[in-house]
């Protein structure tokens, strides 16, 4: 799920704005750690990423998973499609799945998406197939702004899903915490001083709290996350420690 927070990885480009207006764009930091935002890769980007729990909920081993995908498209024009494959254990490198998003820039700094996350490729895996639609939006009033950079400092997108969004693992229901969460997920991203966000997200089944922060390597963006997860007793046995680190390029 913390792979869902790295499907931005690159700044949004500078939106067409009427003369007398302006849009600040979302910053540059990742904005989620397990729910989706409606901004995709797009405009022939490809991206990677590689994520992790410790320890994975009711065991004592850690888990881990790789994405590898694509963005087309031109969402302020039309449509914006973004594509992945998912490795759900990159111990044995044998379970798969596939995932999709569509999304549309709505103008002022705020998108539309609705997505399919974990189409089962190959035998085994435990993650839920699910469906979802997403708003999100980058605040444009003050004081969120940033001065220097010219960007929004405030984000956060709304929406609901199937599956993985409210349907609990048989450990949970065996453990007394019921069979379904809300359906329903949120995040929220503040920008510290523009060198990384403050993010929570409520996933549906529990919240969520860390930091994510984008630099560069050459021309190469680098996004990284540190996360907890399950911080309430909704879901899951204890609290549990999430990180992720991925990249991305526009491939023209």
């Amino acid at each position: 799920m913390l792979l869902a927070g790295l499907l931005l990885l690159l700044p949004l480009k500078t939106a067409n704005a009427a003369p007398s207006s302006v849009t600040y764009l979302p910053n540059q930091h990742g904005k989620s750690l397990t729910t989706p935002v409606a901004w995709g890769a797009s405009g022939n980007v490809v991206f990677m990423g590689i994520g992790g729990s410790i320890p994975d909920p009711y065991t004592s081993k850690s888990d881990g998973a790789a994405v590898f995908g694509a963005g087309f498209g031109d969402p302020k024009k039309n449509i914006g499609v973004q594509a992945s494959v998912t490795c759900l254990d990159i111990s044995d490198w044998k379970r798969y799945s596939a995932s999709a998003q569509l999304f549309r820039e709505l103008g002022n700094a705020n998108a539309i998406a609705a997505g399919i996350e974990n189409v089962m490729l190959s035998n085994g895996g435990d993650a839920d197939h699910s469906l979802y639609v997403v708003y999100s939006q980058s605040i444009q009033a003050q004081p969120f702004i940033d001065s220097e950079t010219g960007v929004s400092k405030l984000h956060y997108s709304i929406g609901a899903g199937t599956g993985r969004f409210g349907n609990k693992s048989e450990a949970d229901i065996n453990s007394g915490k019921g069979k379904h969460g809300t359906y329903v997920f949120a995040n929220v991203a503040y920008a510290v001083a523009d060198e990384f966000n403050l993010i929570s997200d409520w996933n549906g089944l529990n919240l969520n709290a860390g930091v994510a922060k984008t630099f560069k390597i050459g021309k190469v963006p680098i996004v990284a996350t540190v996360g907890a997860a399950d911080l309430t007793n909704n879901s899951g046995d204890r609290v549990r420690m999430i990180v992720a680190v991925g990249t991305g390029f526009n491939i023209n």
